[in-house]
């Protein structure tokens, strides 16, 4: 493995994405948490809790924080050593897990009060001073969508991210605060003082979904709908369980059309049923996911950035990250997946750059690739401007709130504000029925003439990437590039 690509997937695990620079003008139980307390996941039976679950999880030797009785899961803090084998006992729980041993983080590496707009209010992009530099917005026929419909204000995307700048120019008049949260910790928390991003990445990925067209800078791919932060990432970059669980479940019972997810969820970058404590959060993250898509919440998802074949695991050589430094190989098989991305009827998202090709880092696999949509390559496709251009918090920015950044957390959004738009256009439908739209109003792409693609970054198994199936439906581009024209017109 060249040391390039091993950089990368050193690096740029989690989330992967590059900072290419700019050079533009329900139960809370309240507690007193111990230093030395761990958070536990405790999965019950059946997707219920017991009315007695605060009594139980005392008598363990821990304090109940929150509990999901939507889904049988209760977030849980103990320093007892004997917490977990305690809890187990218990012939109403299925399993526990101490989330602090499952965390993934994201990491970057540095390269080269307003007016409702009217429903569906139609977009004049070129008004935008920085649009010139969007050609993702145009890759996937945004300009032609936004002369029929902008979005709605009364259609709401959670961005499950690490906050939202909510003082951005081209943020602050989309932002929904009564939707807005702050899951650290497995408890929602609605002051915007902790749903502020504090890393910059959530910002990104919010312009992406709906920068406001005001003739101040960018543009989204759904311009006019509103925006709910909501935060699981933490001040030191790290998504625990706890936070993943709470996102789900809050965007389930607020009015969240769409969910955009630019991470992944743990424990680990694969799942594996067969380890019991992976099992416990794994089933937790899944009952979330599952109760957000039974409320009518789309799903979408990033694959990640390990240039590797989600269909055809072999080898996890990242995880786990938490503490740092712990990442260990292991052999992994199609018993393990990634969440929320494999979780079945999330709509999985691959990268691409602008001269169309699968960005060399995206993960892909058959059945797992939906659509492809621009995440930017700026190593081979386009150099410095081959990147994504979207918002940037204000405090983070240097004095110009705009980054060029990449990876799939950027081509994930394009797919989330297209969503938002069909919504807008077309009103409320079931997260299946907006999967199969985009599906079929997709620009399908075949494989590349080259079957062995990316001979300089091979997969983590050590074997090239290659791409299989037809035009239609192929492991790189799935059903195709996400094209927001078709899918609203």
């Amino acid at each position: 493995m060249n040391r390039i690509t091993q950089h990368w997937r050193n690096t740029a695990r989690p989330i992967g994405v590059f900072i290419v620079g700019i050079a533009l003008s329900a139960t809370l139980s309240v507690t007193i948490a111990r230093a030395d307390d761990q958070t536990f996941v405790v999965l019950y039976k059946g997707n219920t809790v017991p009315t007695d679950a605060a009594g139980a999880i005392q008598n363990a030797g821990g304090t109940l924080v929150y509990s999901y009785p939507q889904i049988g899961v209760v977030i849980a803090k103990s320093s007892a050593v004997s917490f977990a084998s305690n809890v187990r006992s218990n012939q109403s729980i299925e399993g526990v897990a101490a989330t602090n041993n499952f965390a993934s983080r994201l990491r970057s590496v540095a390269t080269q009060g307003s007016v409702t707009p009217p429903t569906n209010m139609l977009v004049n992009d070129s008004a935008e001073p920085l649009f010139q530099f969007q050609w993702n917005m145009r890759q996937i026929h945004v300009p032609e969508a936004h002369a029929i419909t902008g979005g709605s204000p009364n259609v709401v995307v959670g961005d499950i991210d690490t906050g939202v700048d909510f003082t951005h120019p081209d943020l602050a008049a989309n932002i929904d605060f009564t939707r807005s949260v702050s899951c650290i910790g497995g408890v929602p928390n609605q002051d915007p003082a902790a749903w502020n991003d504090d890393n910059g990445h959530g910002t990104h990925t919010a312009g992406i979904i709906a920068a406001r067209a005001n003739g101040i800078g960018v543009v989204g791919v759904a311009p006019n709908v509103k925006l709910a932060a909501i935060k699981a990432g933490d001040a030191d970059e790290f998504f625990f369980p706890e936070a993943v669980v709470c996102a789900f479940v809050w965007a389930a019972e607020h009015g969240i059309a769409v969910t955009n997810n630019s991470y992944f969820a743990d424990p680990w970058l694969f799942n594996c049923r067969n380890d019991a404590e992976q099992r416990a959060i794994w089933k937790a993250e899944r009952r979330a996911i599952r109760y957000a898509l039974a409320n009518n919440v789309t799903v979408v998802s990033i694959l990640h950035n390990q240039s590797d074949d989600l269909a055809h695991p072999q080898i996890d050589v990242s995880s786990p990250d938490f503490p740092p430094g712990s990442e260990q190989a292991r052999a992994v098989t199609n018993a393990c997946a990634v969440v929320p991305v494999e979780v079945p009827g999330v709509i999985g998202v691959s990268a691409n750059g602008l001269f169309l090709d699968k960005a060399w880092y995206s993960n892909y696999g058959v059945g797992v690739t939906q659509v492809v949509a621009p995440g930017g390559d700026s190593f081979f496709q386009g150099g410095f401007l081959g990147g994504v251009l979207s918002t940037y918090p204000v405090a983070l920015s240097g004095g110009f709130p705009y980054r060029f950044l990449e990876g799939t957390s950027m081509a994930a959004p394009h797919v989330s504000g297209v969503a938002a738009l069909i919504i807008s256009r077309f009103g409320p439908m079931a997260p299946g029925r907006l999967q199969a739209l985009i599906n079929r109003t997709a620009d399908p792409m075949p494989c590349p003439d080259n079957p062995f693609r990316f001979p300089f970054a091979p997969r983590p198994s050590g074997d090239p990437q290659t791409c299989q199936g037809g035009k239609g439906d192929n492991s790189f581009y799935g059903h195709g590039q996400v094209n927001a024209f078709e899918a609203v017109r």
